[in-house]
């Protein structure tokens, strides 16, 4: 995979620089900004090298239709206060472009086209689609790792047509991940959460040959807890997972990982409930488990005292409700505290893991944080990527 960094000459090149910009949008304002800060840098480099940016990116799904709601022009907007420079933004039909169009003021500098997913071919991987936007620039980059499990026109097919590079954001991604799935320093740590089992299942079963301790929390853990023969109430549980179960104990067997589940949790009638600690042989129909147990918690703060890498995604419990917080907030704690010394190497992803580490305000007490969502759940998976796959 090329790196734009080792290009060399990119003066007054046109660069076609697919990001994923895919951010919150509530009645016109942007929700959250994360994803446009992360960009940043490579918009940084390509000024700096006196590049042409032609930005190619998404918001929701338009599914192939134009949607006036979905527009890019409020990202534009965000991100020329942030770099304090003037963007246009292109909403001409994207057939009707040509590439000697795009620059004829002299000033322009960085160009964006309009929702990409406003035509059905970017989601079809429609070859001719692709072709066309190549013939707007003279290079490719793709700085979207997180859209990068999608099999896309302007992510996969594309770079049949165009010398292409991976950008600095995709790079710093992959080379996270790399050091929690093959570049590993040991003892590693998995905690993973979320409500489906099916979800992460892919996951836990390819890592428990490369990891030494998996950490199932969150609603997933019910599925187990009930698995072990327990009550857990009217608790949330995925239906139909004791075959899953049943397999990550059988893989187990031929690998010395330990896979640590609650052994004690915090209970409430209802979600707005105050909370009570329960051995897991005291759980009541009328319970629902909404966090982990204090001998749970100093278990889990134990495995990662005595690891190097920890891998988190996915909250240990219902956290919107501050008295269900406290088992994430003190697994946060105990990755930062030894971050600040250099004694561990800690990734985390995934929605609800960084609102969680956000509100507490410790996301830059981690050695890397993923936006990635799908396509970091994939990777972890052993999966490979359509748009990594393009780069290679």
């Amino acid at each position: 995979m090329n790196s734009i960094k080792n290009q060399g000459n990119l003066k007054k090149k046109k660069i076609l620089l697919r990001l994923d910009l895919n951010v919150p949008l509530k009645n016109g304002s942007i929700a959250d900004e994360t994803r446009i800060v992360k960009i940043i840098p490579i918009i940084d480099f390509l000024i700096k090298e006196q590049s042409k940016i032609i930005i190619i990116s998404h918001v929701g799904r338009p599914k192939g239709k134009v949607d006036p709601d979905l527009s890019l022009k409020p990202i534009c907007d965000n991100l020329e206060k942030k770099i304090k420079k003037k963007i246009r933004l292109v909403q001409k039909d994207i057939f009707t472009l040509k590439k000697e169009d795009l620059f004829k003021n002299p000033n322009d500098e960085i160009i964006f086209l309009e929702n990409i997913r406003f035509y059905e071919e970017e989601e079809k991987n429609d070859t001719n689609f692709a072709q066309h936007l190549a013939k707007l620039a003279d290079l490719y980059v793709n700085d979207a790792f997180s859209c990068s499990h999608r099999a896309h026109a302007s992510l996969s097919k594309i770079t049949k047509f165009l010398p292409s590079f991976a950008g600095l954001q995709l790079e710093t991604e992959i080379s996270a991940l790399k050091k929690v799935t093959t570049e590993i320093k040991k003892p590693i740590t998995c905690i993973i959460g979320g409500s489906k089992i099916s979800t992460k299942i892919g996951i836990i079963k390819n890592l428990i040959s490369k990891f030494d301790n998996i950490i199932i929390v969150g609603g997933m853990a019910n599925n187990i807890i009930e698995y072990k023969g327990n009550q857990i109430g009217k608790s949330i549980k995925e239906e139909n997972c004791d075959v899953m179960i049943k397999e990550i104990f059988e893989t187990l067997k031929n690998h010395s990982c330990k896979v640590t589940f609650p052994e004690d949790v915090l209970i409430g009638k209802n979600l707005d409930d105050e909370p009570q600690i329960k051995e897991l042989n005291n759980i009541k129909d009328d319970d629902l488990i909404l966090d982990i147990g204090p001998k749970t918690l100093d278990k889990i703060k134990s495995i990662i005292r005595n690891s190097e890498t920890v891998l988190w995604n996915g909250p240990a419990g219902y956290f919107e409700n501050p008295n269900f917080a406290n088992g994430s907030y003190e697994i946060a704690k105990a990755i930062t505290k030894k971050n600040k010394d250099n004694s561990i190497y800690s990734v985390v992803g995934g929605g609800d893991t960084i609102a969680l580490i956000n509100k507490i305000k410790v996301v830059e007490n981690f050695n890397f944080v993923s936006t990635a969502g799908g396509a970091f759940l994939e990777y972890l998976e052993g999966k490979e990527l359509p748009g990594i796959k393009a780069l290679n």
